[in-house]
């Protein structure tokens, strides 16, 4: 897929469809992987998801901010090797304050209204993947990279 704004829309509509995503942090060489809720803002420049501060995942994160966060359409058939997409979002996670927290809270909020209680608590920490590159993996081997960045 060669055109630019055809594989943002691949990318747009698998979030719209996807409320889960796995994000990946390291520490001392050694990978993690947790699930997450996630939401996409308009540009795909950001991915948002909250996670309380007290994890091993914000500890991580804080650490080293480098991530990968893969959100797919498989659905555990034989299929999913000729229908299956995946997206990986590479870039760095840093936790939202100021003024642009009330639009990013609003926006995961609208993914994900029970999560309400969870998200606006003291102990939790709105954070956001700023994406540097998209890789889509479909047909289980066709690769296609999208630079968010110049």
């Amino acid at each position: 897929m060669k055109d630019k704004d055809a594989l943002k829309k691949v990318i747009k509509d698998l979030f719209a469809l996807q409320k889960l995503a796995v994000i990946a942090t390291q520490k001392d060489g050694q990978p993690f992987t947790n699930l997450v809720a996630f939401a996409a803002t308009g540009n795909l420049k950001h991915l948002v998801f909250a996670t309380t501060r007290s994890t091993r995942k914000y500890a991580r994160l804080m650490a080293d901010s480098r991530t990968s966060m893969m959100i797919d359409n498989r659905q555990n058939q034989a299929s999913d090797f000729r229908d299956a997409t995946a997206v990986a979002a590479m870039g760095r996670v840093e936790e939202v304050t100021g003024p642009e927290k009330a639009d990013l809270m609003q926006l995961y909020l609208s993914r994900h209204p029970h999560l309400k209680a969870f998200a606006t608590a003291p102990t939790c920490a709105l954070m956001k993947l700023i994406v540097d590159r998209y890789d889509m993996v479909s047909r289980f081997q066709n690769v296609v990279d999208l630079w968010m960045t110049p």
